[in-house]
C-alpha cells in the first residue's frame, strides 16, 4: 500500500484526501483550521514528515502563500479552511491566481449542518433559504468548482481538481466538501471505482507544429529590430533558460511586462527592462522602433501597452507574433500575424533548436542587433539614476533600492506589495537572477509581500527572501511576522515608511483623505512579536542593518523612514500621459 492508492478496506475520507495531496507531491498546505475542514487538518497531523501544514493567523496570508507556492513550483498551492472565511478572507491570493493563471487548490467546506441545512443554520453555505451559496460564490472566482456530496466523489473530485488546476492555462480550482462526504469511508470495492492518484498524472505541456516554428523563425531572421516581450507565462512554464537561449542565438532584445519582471535578468546585455506605463524609457523606445514583436506568455494589459498607445505597439506597422498556452489570449488585445498555442518552454525550445540550425547565417545580424540594444541603453540611461546616490533625508525610495541591490545575493527572492512601493521596485530595482522577483501584478493587492517572502523561504531555505512593502501594506499583513517567528521562517522585511498610502496621497493631492497616518513604529511592533526590529533613517544605517539582517537567521524587520517627495507621477511614461 502506498500513499497514492486505496487498496485496503475502509479508509476515512479525510485520510484518503490527504493521500491524494501527498500523491501529487504537495509539500506544504496553508490555512486556518475551522468548520468541517478540521477533519482534513486532523488527517494532516499524521503526515507531518511529508506534508508541512503551515498555520497562519489569518486566511489572507494562507491565500497568498498558496498562490506563491503554485507560482514557484508549477504545482497547485493548497489553501485550506472553513468556507465562509476562506471566501471572505483568502481571496487576495485566489484572485491573484485567477488573474495571473497560477495553479492553486482551494480546499474548503460549506458548514452545512446536515440534516438541518434547510433551516438556515449558523455559517452554512448550502444556498438554502437564509444561507450563502458556496458553489456560486467560489465559482465566480475559480477556474472550476467541484462540490462533493459523497465519500467516493470527494476523492475523485480531489484527484481531478489538482489536474484541472494545472491543465492549459492554470488557475485556482475550488473544492467544496459537504459534511456527509467527509464523514464517510472509501474502499476498493466502491463505485465509481477509485484509482491510484499517480494514474491521473500531470498533464503534458502542449507544443506546436514544426511548420509554425519555421514561419516564425523566418520572420525573426528577416527582422531589422526584433524584440521579445516576456510575460508571467515564462515564469509559470519555467522557461527561463529557453528564453535566454533564443535571445542569445538571435541577438533579440528582451523586455518584460510588469508581471513578467524577473523572468529575464535585467543585467543581461540583451535586457531592456520593464516596458509600458511605468516602464523604462529604454524598453519603450526600443519596442516602439521594433519591426517584429514576439509576445510570450502575456495577455498585454492596458498598463503594459500604455493604454494601447500606437507609438509603443501598433499592428499596422509592426509584425506581431504571440505565444500563449491559452488560445483566447493570443490575438486578444491586438491582431497578430501568427499565433503559436502551447507551453512557452516547449515552443521556445523548438525555436531555439531552429535558431541553432541557422548558425553562421545569423552571426552578422546578431552583432548588429546587440550593438543597437547597447546604443539604446546608453541613450536612455538604462538603470542609471542620479537618485541612486542621493543623500537626501528622509531617504528617497531610489536610494533605499540602490542599497538593497548592493547587498543581496544574485539569487535572492524579493517580494513586493502594492501601491507606489511596488511601482518604485518595478522601475528602479534591477534583477540579476531569474524567477526571484515576486509581486501581485495581476491584482495589485496590498498585503502580499510578507506571505510571498515566507513561501519562497520555505521552498528554498538556502536563498535569501526579502519582503518590500509600504507601511500601509505592512499594517495589513503584519500578523505574518508572527507566523515567521512561530514557523521559524527567517525572512527580512523592509518597510518603506512614509506614514501614508503614497499612491492615494499623490493622486488626490490637496483632496487627500484617509490616506495619511501617524508613524506606526513598525520596528517596535516587530520586536513585540519576537522578531528583530531596527529603525533606519540614513543610508549608512540601512547598509549596516541590511547586512546584519541577511547574515542573521531569524525574522527581521527594518523600518526605513522614506520621503514622500517622489510619486508615481515622476515615473509615469510620457506614452501614458494625456
Amino acid at each position: 500500500m502506498t500513499a497514492a492508492d486505496f487498496s485496503e478496506i475502509d479508509i476515512s475520507v479525510p485520510e484518503a484526501i490527504v493521500r491524494v495531496i501527498e500523491g501529487y507531491g504537495i509539500k506544504f498546505v496553508f490555512g486556518v483550521p475551522g468548520g468541517n475542514s478540521m477533519h482534513i487538518f486532523g488527517a494532516l497531523s499524521q503526515r507531518r514528515k511529508t506534508i508541512r501544514t503551515v498555520a497562519v493567523r489569518h486566511e489572507s496570508l494562507a491565500g497568498v502563500m498558496a498562490e506563491v507556492y503554485g507560482r514557484l513550483t508549477g504545482l497547485p498551492g493548497v489553501v485550506m479552511g472553513q468556507g465562509l472565511f476562506i471566501l471572505s478572507n483568502a481571496l487576495l491570493g485566489v484572485m491573484e491566481a485567477k488573474m495571473g493563471s497560477t495553479p492553486m487548490l482551494v480546499m474548503t467546506e460549506m458548514s452545512d449542518g446536515a440534516p438541518f441545512s434547510h433551516h438556515a443554520p449558523y455559517q452554512a453555505g448550502t444556498g438554502d433559504y437564509g444561507t450563502w451559496d458556496a458553489p456560486k460564490s467560489f465559482g465566480a472566482v475559480s477556474k472550476e468548482t467541484f462540490l462533493a456530496h459523497a465519500p467516493v466523489q470527494a476523492i475523485q473530485h480531489t484527484q481531478t481538481a489538482f489536474r484541472v488546476a494545472m491543465q492549459g492555462q492554470g488557475g485556482p480550482v475550488s473544492l467544496i466538501y459537504h459534511s456527509e462526504a467527509l464523514k464517510g469511508t472509501v474502499n476498493s470495492t466502491d463505485r465509481p471505482h477509485l484509482y491510484a492518484t499517480d494514474s491521473y498524472c500531470r498533464p503534458a505541456p502542449p507544443c506546436t507544429a514544426s511548420e509554425n516554428i519555421t514561419h516564425v523563425m523566418k520572420a525573426l531572421q528577416g527582422a531589422k529590430q526584433p524584440v521579445i516581450i516576456a510575460g508571467n507565462g515564462i515564469r509559470l512554464a519555467k522557461a527561463y533558460d529557453q528564453l535566454r537561449q533564443l535571445a542569445e542565438l538571435t541577438g533579440t532584445g528582451v523586455a518584460t511586462t510588469s508581471a513578467g519582471k524577473g523572468v529575464f535578468p535585467e543585467d543581461h546585455p540583451l535586457a531592456l527592462g520593464v516596458f509600458g506605463t511605468f516602464g523604462l524609457a529604454t524598453a519603450n523606445a526600443f519596442i516602439g522602433d521594433a519591426d517584429v514583436v514576439l509576445i510570450v506568455g502575456s495577455k498585454l494589459s492596458p498598463s503594459d501597452t500604455a493604454f494601447e498607445n500606437t507609438k509603443l505597439i501598433d499592428p499596422a506597422r509592426q509584425n506581431l507574433i504571440q505565444i500563449d498556452i491559452e488560445n483566447r489570449n493570443a490575438g486578444w488585445t491586438y491582431p497578430c500575424s501568427q499565433v503559436l498555442i502551447g507551453d512557452a518552454a516547449q515552443i521556445l525550445t523548438q525555436m531555439g533548436d531552429a535558431a541553432k540550425k541557422l548558425g553562421d547565417a545569423l552571426s552578422d545580424t546578431v552583432r548588429k542587433r546587440k550593438r543597437a540594444i547597447r546604443t539604446t541603453r546608453e541613450e536612455f540611461g538604462y538603470f542609471d539614476e542620479s537618485e541612486y546616490a542621493s543623500d537626501e533625508l528622509p531617504m528617497l525610495p531610489q536610494r533605499v533600492i540602490a542599497e538593497l541591490r548592493r547587498v543581496i545575493a544574485e539569487d535572492a527572492f524579493v517580494s513586493c506589495d502594492a501601491g507606489e512601493n511596488r511601482l518604485f521596485m518595478t522601475r528602479y530595482f534591477q534583477t540579476k537572477g531569474e524567477g526571484g522577483f515576486l509581486s501581485p501584478a495581476a491584482t495589485g493587492g496590498m498585503g502580499y509581500a510578507i506571505p510571498a517572502a515566507m513561501t519562497a523561504k520555505l521552498l528554498f531555505p538556502e536563498r535569501q527572501a526579502i519582503a518590500v512593502c509600504g507601511d500601509g501594506g505592512f499594517s495589513m499583513s503584519m500578523n505574518g511576522m508572527l507566523t515567521a517567528v512561530e514557523e521559524n521562517i527567517p525572512i527580512v522585511t523592509l518597510v518603506l515608511n512614509n506614514s501614508a498610502y503614497g499612491w492615494v496621497t499623490h493622486y488626490l493631492e490637496d483632496r487627500a483623505i484617509a490616506a495619511e497616518f501617524p508613524d506606526m513604529k513598525a520596528a517596535e511592533i516587530a520586536c513585540a512579536m519576537g522578531c528583530q526590529g531596527t529603525r533606519v533613517e540614513t543610508p549608512d544605517q540601512l547598509k549596516a542593518a541590511l547586512t546584519a539582517a541577511l547574515e542573521g537567521n531569524q525574522p527581521t524587520l527594518l523600518d526605513v523612514v522614506c520621503s514622500k517627495r517622489i510619486s508615481y507621477r515622476d515615473i509615469l511614461s510620457p506614452l501614458a500621459k494625456g
